[in-house]
């Protein structure tokens, strides 16, 4: 990476001189120094791991990310790319001789496969619109894979064709479909993605899926390489019942497409077992709710016998993985990320916890990990003080041994503000809230600090205590940071996420004032130097709390949703919305859009207040914060508006644009003690 023998050398050279110099803050332009390690993969004999590298050009102003190779012991460190591209995606052949991933070195993203006796690359094939979701048949001839179909634009009205040589405008673009722009990439354009195969050797891929359905799930093969097993929402309502998808089978010969669940609900990831006579599933009954807990199935590779193996878990199921007769499957349970096993019957065991967030600003609880056949488990690892390293788990998880330390050049030599746990009960109802302090550098127990609430956003998302590059810059211009997980929050249970069902936002409200009240109590918060700040959801409470409360000296609120009616009718998730969140649409129901939308509560506000989103959010469009800061103005209340060029709804998608939020949020508190 960067160019990984420079890097090492100029490392070498250095160390001897930082090891004595004095820390320093961890600041603004070491946002560009932090590497992050993710999606870890053991190869088929268990005897070495690949694990992507992630990292931060400051001259490109982009993540880039690279294939790392390292033994289970942590021997044997070393890089497999380099450059500034995005490798990404390792996935080994079952025989044990090949390397797949997917590199953007070409311009888009192909197939490369590395030999890995020798180190030779190529390219599987020429593809036109990328790749995704490697999955190697278990012959190890073959490579099934994910990529986008173009359609054809539709027109409405033809214009007649113009002379030679004339300047017309550009044609009309014509829109008929319901979801017609996503966050992230704009307006969709005419097509589906479908499923591929192609030989491993390279040759021409050959498309298995057709029809106006996008199947973008993970893949698994049969045991015998007869099929492929996928999940797609192939209904014919698919464009209404959106989270209604299916566990299917295709054949790679023929094409056929058989469905094998028909419950109404989404029903994903289908993984068959290593001796192919089960596939693994995870789903949900829908039932309208805010929040469905995940659960984990099996049935037989024909659809019969289906069963739950955790009816009573009250956790959602994330990524699992078949070893033997076993799944091990990963959750988060109040903020902390876990590992767990369940045999055919149901019974479950916790493997290790842990597991370090691959996020990057602000502290979400995510992470990936992979089994080897002999049960140890390799993971990213970290805590609130280091971004995701990885990590090899013992069989019975008593031993975990982090294997990488891919940022001790950059934070052995800053300082970093202590991060504690506090538990508190919400003035509502006494329910239980967990949440953590991030505290100044330098911290001085005699002395009082300004405090900041930050918000995470979802609302069914949750914090942990992980590295949050957003929260620590904070804390080190001198403010104690306290963030939280109030009700709606996930990993607490069903109950605890539903509370805000149809009725967000509400006493989440009551859980964060509790939380501000609790960190003050402890004696190092200055009372009259409160701020709050949040995105997207959080801006969502940011913005309900300033018109409930005056007590904030000033708010910077984050890509919100202001306006209920306005969001369901203009985000790229407006079903969701209206049957999810509301159970009804907004002609239907006006008057409960209206008093949760924190534009109802305008008038209240007196709050100094920043706006902030990026121009191109098509999740909380632009237009939300732009009607609440003209609402804002009209009411003579100290406003300002910051647009984010370029930008979709992940403002930190540009290493730049964490640290201007960041900056931003920082310069317009410290503006108003």
């Amino acid at each position: 990476m960067r160019n990984a023998i420079f890097l090492s050398i100029f490392t070498m050279i250095m160390v001897p001189f930082a090891a004595s110099a004095e820390k320093s803050n961890f600041d603004w332009l070491d946002v560009f120094e932090l590497e992050i390690a993710g999606d870890p993969q053991f190869s088929h004999d268990g005897e070495e791991i690949i694990y992507v590298r992630t990292f931060m050009d400051i001259m490109t102003d982009r993540k880039r990310s690279n294939l790392w190779r390292i033994d289970p012991d942590g021997d044997n460190h070393r890089p497999l790319t380099t450059g500034l591209n995005n490798n990404s995606s390792p996935r080994y052949s079952p025989d044990g001789s090949k390397l797949a991933y997917t590199s953007n070195e070409s311009g888009k993203s192909q197939i490369i496969v590395r030999f890995l006796d020798s180190g030779q690359t190529f390219e599987v094939a020429q593809l036109q619109n990328g790749a995704s979701r490697l999955t190697w048949s278990p012959d190890s001839q073959h490579i099934a894979f994910s990529a986008f179909v173009p359609g054809k634009e539709e027109t409405y009205a033809a214009l007649p064709k113009a002379p030679e040589g004339a300047e017309w405008a550009k044609k009309a673009i014509y829109i008929n479909e319901l979801q017609f722009r996503n966050d992230g990439r704009g307006f969709v354009k005419p097509g589906k993605t479908h499923i591929f195969v192609v030989p491993a050797m390279g040759g021409t891929p050959r498309q298995l899926t057709t029809g106006e359905f996008n199947h973008t799930s993970s893949l698994s093969w049969a045991g015998d390489g007869s099929k492929i097993y996928f999940s797609a929402n192939r209904h014919d309502n698919h464009k209404m019942e959106t989270r209604n998808s299916e566990v299917y089978s295709v054949d790679v010969m023929s094409g056929d497409i058989v469905v094998l669940t028909d419950r109404f609900g989404p029903d994903g990831n289908p993984a068959v077992s290593p001796d192919g006579s089960k596939i693994a599933y995870s789903g949900s009954d829908d039932e309208r709710m805010g929040y469905h807990t995940n659960r984990l199935y099996v049935m037989d590779v024909d659809g019969s016998d289906k069963k739950v193996l955790t009816p009573e878990f009250d956790r959602s199921v994330g990524t699992f993985h078949w070893v033997g007769d076993d799944i091990y499957f990963q959750y988060t349970d109040k903020g902390d990320i876990k590992v767990a096993k369940v045999d055919m019957d149901g019974d479950m065991v916790d493997v290790t916890s842990g597991i370090g967030s691959a996020g990057f600003g602000r502290p979400y609880a995510g992470g990936t990990f992979n089994v080897a056949k002999d049960g140890r488990v390799v993971m990213t690892y970290g805590d609130a003080t280091d971004q995701s390293n990885i990590a090899v788990a013992s069989r019975n998880g008593r031993r975990v041994e982090q294997i990488t330390d891919i940022n001790a050049d950059l934070l052995d030599y800053r300082k970093l503000g202590e991060v504690e746990e506090v538990w508190y009960k919400s003035s509502h109802d006494g329910l239980d809230i967990q949440g953590w302090i991030i505290k100044p550098t330098d911290f001085d127990p005699a002395k009082k600090y300004p405090l900041i609430l930050e918000i995470h956003g979802g609302p069914f998302t949750a914090y942990g205590p992980h590295f949050a590059a957003e929260l620590r810059l904070m804390a080190n211009n001198g403010y104690m940071v306290l963030y939280t997980n109030p009700r709606g929050s996930t990993s607490y249970g069903y109950d605890f996420a539903n509370e805000i069902h149809h009725n967000y936002p509400s006493n989440d409200y009551d859980d964060l004032m509790s939380g501000v009240d609790h960190v003050i109590s402890l004696g190092n918060v200055d009372p009259d130097k409160l701020y709050v700040t949040g995105g997207s959801g959080g801006g969502v409470l940011s913005a309900w709390i300033i018109g409930k409360t005056d007590r904030f000296k000033a708010a910077v609120v984050a890509k919100p949703v202001i306006n209920w009616t306005s969001f369901t009718l203009y985000s790229d998730m407006s079903l969701a919305s209206a049957k999810y969140w509301f159970g009804s649409m907004p002609w239907d129901d006006q008057e409960n859009y209206w008093r949760r939308s924190p534009l109802s509560l305008v008038g209240n506000v007196t709050t100094p207040t920043m706006l902030l989103t990026g121009e191109l959010d098509m999740r909380t469009p632009m237009s939300e914060s732009e009607q609440y800061y003209q609402a804002l103005k009209m009411q003579e209340v100290e406003a300002v508006l910051v647009r984010i060029p370029g930008s979709y709804h992940g403002i930190t998608a540009r290493p730049s644009n964490l640290i201007t939020k960041i900056q931003h949020v920082v310069k317009w508190f410290d503006d108003h003690k």
